[in-house]
């Protein structure tokens, strides 16, 4: 973010240290415990409840700020038209965006855990884009096994009709459901997002656009269905360096279960098993942070700046 700071004058954000932005807290009540926290982080990202109190209780106040004024927004809007025309209040869907291993899932269920806990006690679902990955079989025969992550993996169309029926009102809508643990799609198993208050979409590319067709077609981007959206940023060396320490990690844990996609490397001694994670890093990851993830960051509503402790050292806030 500090080349975009540079030039802040010019920028459609506003920038904020770590310290100034946990002032915009103002009243809002912290509504988490210590073990809480630790529950919903996820492995090797150390977020405790000074951190939630420091960054996060600003953001939740900020959201329900968005939220209140998009209802009266939905209510005038509501009075423009005719008795016939009127829909129910659709959700509030918020996309959080940002690298591997950057922690943008501990991120979304902190997020989820604190609206939960609003007064007016709103229904929270999350949902991450991993269900809509295309399946191992599928992206074998299309030889993106290798680009697993990168936008061309995913089953665009379903993601879109997800969240057009989500937006729409529609209830008892189904998500596809992604098993870290096998690598995969899981088959014939869903869940089930019934008109929530507020949806937090979570994934690498949410933020992504396309090529633009010539010969006119309306082609909607998934972030088109985002009434606000978050991307999770911090230096590249940083996210590399968290990777390797998290997939190290998990060789002496997930990797060792039975059932593991992983299990393989459980079996390599530490050199080797370093040595499969750079290059997972360098052939796979990397490449979709720069090619495809990176460049979707000025499209943020709200970009959160981690430094080398994984604690948000600026945050910016795009102007109104």
């Amino acid at each position: 973010m500090n080349e975009l700071a540079m030039s802040e004058k010019y920028s459609p954000y506003r920038f904020f240290t770590a310290e100034m932005w946990s002032g915009f807290r103002a009243d809002t009540p912290m509504t988490l415990s210590e073990e809480e926290v630790q529950r919903l982080r996820s492995l090797n990202d150390p977020v405790d409840l000074e951190e939630v109190e420091r960054i996060y209780l600003s953001i939740s106040r900020l959201l329900s700020t968005h939220v209140e004024y998009t209802k009266e927004l939905f209510e005038k809007r509501s009075q423009f038209f005719s008795s016939e025309l009127r829909i129910g209040k659709t959700p509030f869907i918020i996309g959080i965006a940002g690298s591997v291993a950057v922690g943008k899932s501990t991120t979304a269920r902190i997020l989820k855990e604190l609206m939960t806990r609003w007064p007016a006690s709103p229904k929270v679902d999350l949902i991450t884009t991993d269900g809509f990955l295309y399946p191992n079989e599928i992206l074998r025969e299309n030889n993106l096994m290798e680009k697993k992550g990168f936008p061309e993996s995913y089953d665009i169309g379903a993601i879109l009709r997800f969240l057009s029926r989500i937006k729409s009102g529609q209830a008892r809508v189904k998500a596809p459901v992604y098993s870290h643990l096998v690598y995969n799609v899981v088959p014939d198993e869903f869940v089930t997002i019934d008109q929530p208050d507020i949806l937090i979409f979570e994934g690498l590319n949410v933020l992504q656009t396309g090529e633009l067709p010539k010969d006119g077609k309306v082609i909607p981007f998934v972030s088109d269905f985002f009434d606000f959206s978050i991307y999770i940023d911090a230096e590249e060396h940083l996210i590399h360096q968290w990777y390797i320490e998290r997939f190290m990690r998990l060789r002496e844990t997930a990797f060792r279960d039975p059932r593991s996609f992983f299990k393989r490397y459980a079996e390599l001694n530490e050199y080797s098993a370093r040595t499969i994670a750079e290059g997972l890093w360098n052939n796979i990851n990397l490449k979709n942070l720069r090619e495809n993830i990176l460049p979707t960051r000025p499209r943020a509503d709200l970009i959160l700046r981690k430094g080398a402790n994984h604690r948000v050292e600026e945050v910016a806030l795009r102007r109104l």
